[in-house]
């Protein structure tokens, strides 16, 4: 059995084995609180145990989320999830309850405690269908509750809520597990959570934004580029950057992003993230120059990367990169150099490209295959003739500038148009 398997099967059997809390004295909860909580968080306890009372639990899960937003009720968040909350939490909505088991993780300090409440919330989860059949023994699987199916099918609402809380309680643990140093039990909670996302539709985008936020930080503490510059921006398009990220933590993501896609040996096109919000980080910061590197590697422009490069030293890792950053800028003056011509005039000779991208003749030929290797552009290569003939290159975002060359290009084509309907428009008449 793999770990991923050991790791599941662990926790459907805590699921089975986990002893139940001690039943819930409400009068006395209630009744200790209101003695030593704040008087702006009485009216919260007393509608606790109003709701509570009349077991309308939808109700009673808002107003605890209220009572979590509360910055007064910091210190006794998790007396309140683990006393009062865990009597009730097969009640309430799966997912909601793991929201507010990982919005109360935040103020346990201490990393094993921290790791215990979580692994403990997801042992009282329901195991997803899938998993419990590649996991659990036959003994498991006949004490563990049938999923509930609409039509034999199709997954009913209080099934996918259970599904998409344990893979936001699996994400959750993995990103502590990463904090905690812990690589590989990170990976493997990953790969279980991922197993689960990925047959699941309409999953709510709090639940993917854990998923990819916790593999951007392993790829990032992996120092693996291409998997974090893919994964943080699948983060970004699950979350509202301007509201639900601070600004040091915007700033620290554009940074990030911007060295990936430097250094990830598989990125060539920026245009994701040069559309993204998150870019205006970098504004009015030490960093804003990266932000310029960005276009310039956008826009193959190996006169501005030139300038540009007496600053890497500000950001070492780029200086110690400088040969692959330099070739990587070629590669990209070549495909600007293959897009801004028309179709028809594509046959490059070694000599052009070499002074497009700045290199001797004797380096362009190896250059060319590079690109045609990372299927940066199609074509052929001459080497008698010392020719490259391309037939097609990348798509890619384009600045202001390459847009007005296009334009220009356009501006030409339909002139040439407007020709060929003149010269034989008298033949169409007669």
């Amino acid at each position: 059995m793999s770990d991923n398997s050991k790791a599941t099967s662990s926790s459907a059997s805590m699921a089975v084995d986990a002893p139940k809390p001690p039943k819930l004295d409400l009068d006395q909860f209630i009744g200790t609180a209101l003695s030593s909580t704040p008087a702006e968080l009485h009216p919260f306890f007393e509608s606790f145990q109003t709701l509570y009372t009349k077991k309308l639990w939808h109700q009673l899960s808002q107003k605890l989320f209220a009572f979590m937003d509360e910055p007064l009720s910091k210190p006794y968040r998790v007396d309140v999830f683990n006393t009062f909350v865990q009597d009730f939490e097969g009640k309430i909505n799966q997912l909601r309850l793991v929201e507010m088991g990982v919005k109360v993780a935040k103020e346990i300090d201490n990393p094993q405690t921290h790791l215990t409440h979580l692994t403990s919330l997801l042992s009282r989860i329901p195991t997803p269908p899938s998993v419990k059949s590649e996991t659990s023994t036959d003994a498991q699987a006949a004490s563990a509750p049938a999923p509930a199916q609409a039509g034999g099918t199709a997954i009913s609402a209080t099934s996918q809520s259970s599904t998409e809380a344990y893979v936001l309680l699996l994400a959750t643990i993995a990103h502590a597990k990463l904090l905690y140093g812990d690589l590989e039990g990170t990976k493997s909670d990953m790969d279980a959570a991922w197993d689960v996302l990925d047959q699941l539709e309409g999953v709510e985008s709090g639940v993917r934004a854990a998923y990819y936020g916790v593999a951007a930080d392993y790829y990032k503490a992996k120092a693996e580029y291409a998997p974090y510059y893919r994964n943080s921006l699948l983060y970004l398009a699950c979350v509202d950057s301007a509201t639900d990220m601070s600004a040091e933590e915007r700033l620290v993501r554009a940074h990030d992003l911007a060295i990936s896609a430097f250094l990830g040996d598989t990125i060539y096109n920026f245009g994701e993230l040069l559309m993204h919000p998150i870019l205006h980080a970098l504004d009015g910061t030490p960093h804003d120059w990266i932000k310029k590197l960005l276009f310039t590697f956008n826009e193959g422009n190996i006169g501005k990367f030139e300038a540009l490069s007496p600053l890497f030293p500000k950001e070492p890792i780029l200086q110690e990169n400088y040969a692959f950053l330099r070739q990587k800028i070629c590669l990209m003056a070549l495909m600007e150099s293959v897009f801004k011509r028309g179709a028809n005039d594509r046959t490059l000779s070694f000599k052009t490209i070499g002074e497009e991208t700045h290199l001797p003749v004797e380096e362009v030929e190896h250059l060319v295959m590079k690109a045609l290797s990372l299927k940066l552009i199609r074509g052929s290569l001459d080497q008698v003739e010392e020719k490259a003939n391309i037939t097609w290159v990348q798509p890619r975002v384009l600045s202001r500038e390459q847009i007005g060359g296009l334009a220009k290009r356009l501006e030409e084509w339909v002139n040439k148009l407007n020709v060929v309907e003149q010269r034989i428009a008298p033949e169409v008449v007669t």
